[in-house]
């Protein structure tokens, strides 16, 4: 192995160190950190899973970010958590991981992406969590699942997504977190679901978390 080759690989090392222990990751949780990783390695060279494949972007912009999370909600006290528009399973499957008290449900349409998140589940053996291949709307009026707080991380629309809390959904009690860049703003017929929103670090950007509800 040549220098450059070992040099990446000791700062690949450093970075899964830093995000174990940045949050807190017993050996078992980085164990399955770097299994699911090797999997969106895997299968994105037969599917399009995710346009991020490098593994330091991968920690980066799609495992911390999706636990950033909890720095800005209690999730202990999370019982039911929905990952709208799953994709390769952020920031569900990473939240799961750390949280293993969540029911989580994964609702994805791309039969391909079902198919990868369904084989994580299972070589994770993760519990308590379902993939659900409904469509938005269909989710939201006809399924009855005890979900707390919905998560969308570059999805659906916000007109799309606020949905939930319109009269025919069965959930307009819950809470939607949206994951965005600290530029954003709610346009103004949206304004008047926002409840709150944080600010967070991803390493050396700031980006913000929006909640809303009925």
């Amino acid at each position: 192995m040549d220098k450059k080759n070992t040099a990446d690989l000791q700062e690949l090392l450093a970075i899964w160190q830093t995000f174990q222990y940045d949050n807190q990751l017993s050996n078992d949780q980085i164990a399955a950190f770097k299994q699911y990783a090797q999997m969106l390695v895997e299968w994105n060279e037969k599917f399009n899973i995710t346009a991020i494949t490098d593994y330091r972007d991968i920690i980066v912009s799609h495992f911390q970010d999706s636990l950033s999370l909890a720095s800005c909600t209690d999730l202990t006290k999370i019982k039911g958590m929905a990952d709208v528009g799953a994709g390769g399973g952020f920031p569900g499957i990473p939240l799961k991981i750390v949280y293993p008290h969540i029911f989580m449900v994964l609702i994805e349409v791309n039969q391909k992406k079902v198919h990868f998140l369904r084989e994580v589940i299972a070589q994770l053996k993760l519990s308590n969590i379902e993939v659900v291949d409904l469509d938005w709307r269909t989710f939201i009026r006809k399924t009855q699942y005890p979900i707390d707080l919905f998560c969308a991380r570059a999805s659906l629309s916000m007109q799309e997504l606020l949905r939930v809390f319109k009269g025919d959904s069965m959930y307009d009690d819950a809470q939607l977190v949206y994951w965005a860049s600290r530029h954003y703003e709610p346009e103004k017929e949206h304004q008047s679901h926002v409840s709150r929103s944080c600010s967070y670090l991803l390493y050396t950007t700031e980006r913000r978390l929006f909640f809303f509800n009925k």
